[in-house]
């Protein structure tokens, strides 16, 4: 397998991988509903502007989601970690549980460039692995017996090498992809996020909602890809401790969630235009020490991609998704001797389980 070959982000992220984790918690399309909306009389709900960080003045939300994504002593490496399922949805079916997918990432925080044009704040370098697993046994793997056609696949992981975006005072665009997605850049917004406080409970919600040019081609690619443009939406829900937030001397918080990420059907299932996609569901955690990772990532990873237990500290662009990777560094599945693109087998109706 070839070290850049890709999951989703997924998360994601996962985008690429996709994952909250991985991908920072600033979200494309979220407008933050202001304090006084968010409070009651009797609720519990409780201000969130009440502590050393206001969280509705952008400086703050810069700095705490530096704390989570990275370590603001710009010295040591902040851990990412994502375990769940892969979803097939087709019209005319219930979800099916395809594959598990498991992962981490390892990112750190560089000063942002003045002499660039940015805003003053983090770069956040960051690399990220997933892998799919049997959902019997945990299992890396190579091949998956692919339920909608009858065939067995190669299955291609995420190994994103540099996904990466700036945190500052206002939102950063939504990532380009290599130039496929500049139709949607937009004017600067303050980074003010979607904050919720239930007394010492503080949750944070994220989603990035992104349509743009599929690399993968269904005329050059006909059995990866099913349509020209790449549907991806990526959904974190974070849980954090109020007073860890507020803290001042911590230059590093530690985060627990769930990531929600729907896309096309993996390029290397080889659907081809069967309708439907993929849709993932996991835990993920921030944390400083990778130990927090499931162990047969880990362990695969060693043997396989030891360069992703560490950190190669460069920014570099463009930060690409897994689909853009599987552009980039795989070749087109052949076709049957007939020429023809093989049908999936039809929906199962209805059903429960």
């Amino acid at each position: 397998m070839n070290r850049r070959e890709f999951v989703a982000a997924g998360a994601a992220g996962a985008s690429a991988l996709v994952m909250g984790c991985a991908h920072g918690s600033a979200s494309a399309g979220t407008t933050a509903p202001s304090a006084a909306a968010r409070r009651r009389s009797g609720s519990i709900i409780t201000d969130i502007s009440a502590g050393h960080y206001d969280l509705t003045v952008p400086s703050a939300n810069r700095e705490i989601s530096a704390k989570i994504n990275g370590n603001t002593d710009m010295k040591s490496n902040k851990y990412g970690w994502f375990k769940g399922i892969v979803h097939g949805v087709r019209p005319g079916e219930a979800l099916r549980n395809l594959v598990g997918f498991t992962g981490f990432s390892v990112a750190r925080l560089m000063p942002t460039v003045a002499e660039e044009g940015e805003d003053p704040g983090y770069r956040k370098v960051l690399n990220e692995i997933g892998f799919y697993t049997d959902l019997e046994t945990g299992e890396v793997l190579e091949e998956w017996h692919n339920p909608y056609f009858d065939e067995k696949v190669r299955v291609v992981p995420i190994a994103n090498p540099a996904f990466n975006h700036t945190i500052t005072d206002y939102f950063f665009q939504p990532p380009s992809y290599g130039g496929l997605n500049d139709a949607d850049r937009r004017p600067k917004r303050p980074f003010v996020l979607d904050w919720e406080r239930r007394n010492d409970d503080l949750s944070l919600a994220s989603r990035i909602n992104l349509y743009y040019p599929a690399a993968l081609q269904p005329e050059k690619w006909p059995r990866e890809s099913g349509s020209s443009f790449n549907r991806v939406t990526e959904n974190f829900l974070y849980h954090l401790d109020w007073n860890e937030v507020q803290n001042p001397e911590l230059t590093s918080i530690t985060a627990r969630g769930s990531w929600m990420r729907t896309t096309p059907w993996l390029p290397w299932m080889l659907m081809g235009d069967t309708p439907g996609h993929c849709s993932y569901s996991c835990f993920f955690g921030s944390e400083d020490t990778i130990e927090y990772a499931d162990p047969i990532a880990l362990e695969y990873a060693a043997k396989h991609y030891p360069e992703y237990l560490g950190l190669l500290a460069t920014w570099d662009t463009p930060s690409l998704s897994s689909l853009e990777w599987y552009a980039r560094e795989q070749t087109p599945a052949p076709l049957p001797a007939d020429g023809k693109i093989p049908q999936a087998k039809p929906p199962k109706g209805p059903s429960w389980g």
